[in-house]
């Protein structure tokens, strides 16, 4: 076994794959770039070498510098994570010629499966159900649309070398045919410097579920049964869930038999995962195979109990699989959650920046240990004080709970989000909040569609359901009166001057344009009973007790005898009075105070704010990698203005409407702050 491994990456899967590790007794060594130099992975790392400035192509993609790195620290071992160079090939080679080991699979099987294009002549080769498709690579963007008539509209258009959203679109016409292999092209050359592309049959409904597969140096090759992974907006994956709500047993087997099938067809080593599309009547079709270890494989773990990165590991060290498939288990339920810095409500623009305030939920369950088989577990790369970059991923924490059945699971779930505290940056906690409330998710009825045709013109705040809002009314008015009590104890009031605590507030909740909500509500205390109030809100009574503090974002208590995590803040961008309480993803920003204040307030005059639509303005902090306009151009709504590039993602910005443009303020190639003008408009 080694006694020194190096994590080639950076974020959660660094830090997962050192807590393996360390419980492995095998010592770590970092690596970071210029952006990375406080990053909890290099804190958490017995070593840790700089590899470089902040650009990924720069540090991370840089494989001389990582096995100069390894050679220098007597690391004997690499885990590439996920992302950067897990799936390159010649980067694989070349450590096993430094005489390093690399933890995954050889390098003849990534170059086997990294071609999207040979990969699925090997598939078919090796008896795997394939979808219909032109497999060789295409020149010109006429052609694409030539062969795509011919298929069958709609296509699949993807890069050969693509991966993890990049690289993909489908197109329903001719125009989204030719306009989608050119962004395809594009977005391949520049992250992975290959830019062929191929076309496939697009599976309409189509589930997207993956098989994880197990291979060591020896020709045993196991399935650790499959993952539900069709929750995605735009290709990328949102919720992932084992088992699959919606496949059969037989299925399972089928797709599990054919994964290991393609697996020993490539002699793989190390765990692997083969993605399959699923129609509505269960036919199944090979997408891919990616040779690394998934964002998702918490999920198997939960329900095997297997460590997958102590198994890849092993069989890098060659040591011989030590269980069977007859092993394998599949107990309870497992969700996870990708909470990613991007804000839901702005059409899931990056957010990067300081998190002022980072809380996980309580843990009850870690890597690869399902001791606690109804369990919480957080994997992240950062912690309270870090920040979140514009270089890399979005990508801020995998939350990941188990329990005995899906329904408990999705319960679970949903506390753990309550409890999950992020502040200075948004986060897409929200939107996971309203998916696992939607009646279709909770009943297994979704494809990978769903989030596109369920929030086709983006989400927005009143997408988020909630059982019964007044509860959140009823929640700030108890703060509000805590707040009280504690003031009206305090010593050294003036006569006549000290803090009254009442029992009757209005509940002022502010609302977009000063369309506020007016809510009377009577506050009863329980004599004796510190921490306890009951509050009735348009006829419901709320007997709430908590005993957090006033100060503390997290408050955690009982309603009506009910355990609740929800999470109250003072001050808000529309009225630093105001109390922000937040539950199962609904928000509300309410202010609360006396009957006749609220009178009061009803009379003061609305202030609208400035008139920014003459203005193109940047979303996001990033880079301006293209002006489409120029002085004096017509422009009409819709047309392309902008292309800003942030967390390894391109963004364009398209014109609001018909107009000239006047001046344009920022060039091709400035790094762009957030709101910074780029175009004006007469």
């Amino acid at each position: 076994m080694f006694s020194k491994i190096l994590i080639a990456n950076r974020g959660e899967i660094a830090c997962r794959v050192i807590a393996t590790a360390r419980k492995m007794g095998i010592q770590t060594v970092a690596v970071y770039s210029e952006a990375d130099k406080e990053a909890r992975h290099v804190q958490l790392a017995d070593e840790a070498v700089l590899i470089g400035p902040a650009p990924s192509r720069e540090s991370y993609l840089v494989s001389d510098k990582i096995i100069a790195a390894a050679q220098a620290t007597g690391a004997q071992a690499i885990h590439p994570g996920y992302g950067f160079l897990s799936e390159n090939a010649e980067f694989s080679k070349r450590c096993e010629d430094a005489g390093i080991a690399f933890i995954g699979p050889r390098h003849f099987s990534i170059a086997a499966m990294g071609d999207k294009i040979e990969s699925k002549k090997l598939a078919g080769a090796a008896g795997v159900n394939c979808i219909p498709g032109v497999n060789d690579a295409i020149e010109t963007a006429d052609k694409a649309v030539e062969i795509a008539k011919s298929i069958g509209y709609p296509v699949m258009i993807k890069a050969s070398a693509g991966g993890g959203g990049k690289g993909l679109r489908v197109a329903f016409n001719d125009k989204e045919a030719f306009e989608g292999f050119t962004s395809c092209r594009n977005e391949a050359r520049n992250s992975f410097g290959d830019d062929r592309v191929f076309i496939e049959k697009f599976v309409e409904e189509p589930r997207h579920i993956e098989i994880q597969i197990l291979g060591d140096s020896h020709g045993n090759v196991l399935y650790l049964n499959e993952r539900e992974c069709s929750i995605q907006r735009r290709h990328q994956k949102v919720i992932e869930e084992a088992p699959s709500p919606f496949i059969s047993d037989t299925t399972r087997q089928a797709m599990g038999e054919q994964a290991v099938q393609l697996a020993k067809a490539v002699q793989y080593q190390s765990a692997g995962t083969v993605e399959f599309v699923v129609g509505k009547d269960q036919s199944f079709y090979f997408l891919e195979m990616n040779t690394r270890l998934q964002v998702e494989h918490p999920v198997t773990e939960a329900i095997t109990g297997l460590d997958l990165v102590e198994q890849m590991i092993r069989v890098a060290a060659g040591e011989k699989l030590a269980f069977t498939q007859a092993d394998v288990k599949r107990e309870g339920w497992a969700i996870e959650c990708r909470i990613n810095a991007e804000d839901p409500f702005r059409n899931f623009l990056p957010s990067t920046g300081r998190l002022v305030r980072f809380q996980t939920p309580k843990q009850t369950m870690f890597q690869g240990n399902t001791a606690d088989l109804l369990g919480v577990r957080v994997d992240t790369g950062v912690q309270d004080g870090g920040e979140i970059p514009m270089f890399y991923d979005s990508m801020i924490a995998k939350l990941i709970v188990h329990g005995k059945d899906r329904n408990e699971a999705i319960a679970k779930m949903r506390e753990a989000l309550n409890g999950f505290v992020i502040r200075g940056i948004s986060s897409n906690i929200p939107f996971q909040a309203a998916l696992l409330a939607h009646p279709r998710f909770v009943s297994g009825d979704f494809n990978t569609g769903f989030i596109a045709e369920q929030y086709s013109q983006g989400f927005r705040a009143e997408d988020v359901p909630h059982d019964d809002p007044d509860f959140l009314t009823a929640l700030a008015a108890f703060v509000r009166r805590k707040s009280r009590e504690r003031a009206a104890g305090l010593s050294g009031q003036l006569p006549g001057y000290d803090v009254q605590v009442g029992q009757d507030y209005a509940v002022v909740e502010l609302g977009k344009a000063g369309n506020n909500r007016y809510v009377p509500v009577h506050v009863a205390e329980f004599a004796g009973k510190q921490g306890q109030a009951q509050i009735t809100v348009n006829g419901k009574t709320y007997a709430i007790a908590s005993h957090s503090r006033l100060n503390d974002i997290r408050i955690e208590g009982h309603c009506n005898g009910h355990p609740f995590t929800a999470q109250i803040e003072r001050g808000t961008l529309k009225n630093p009075l105001a109390l922000q309480v937040q539950h199962n993803g609904r928000r509300i920003e309410a202010l609360v105070m006396s009957p006749r204040m609220a009178e009061l307030h009803q009379l003061m005059p609305y202030k609208a704010p400035p008139d920014l639509s003459r203005f193109v303005l940047s979303p996001m902090p990033g880079l301006l990698v293209d002006v489409a306009v120029q002085p004096g151009q017509k422009v009409q709504a819709g047309e392309r203005v902008a292309v800003i590039e942030a967390m390894k993602m391109e963004n364009v910005l398209f014109a609001t409407a018909d107009g000239v443009v006047k001046k344009v303020v920022a060039a091709k190639g400035e790094s762009l702050t957030v709101d910074q003008m780029i175009v004006e408009f007469e």
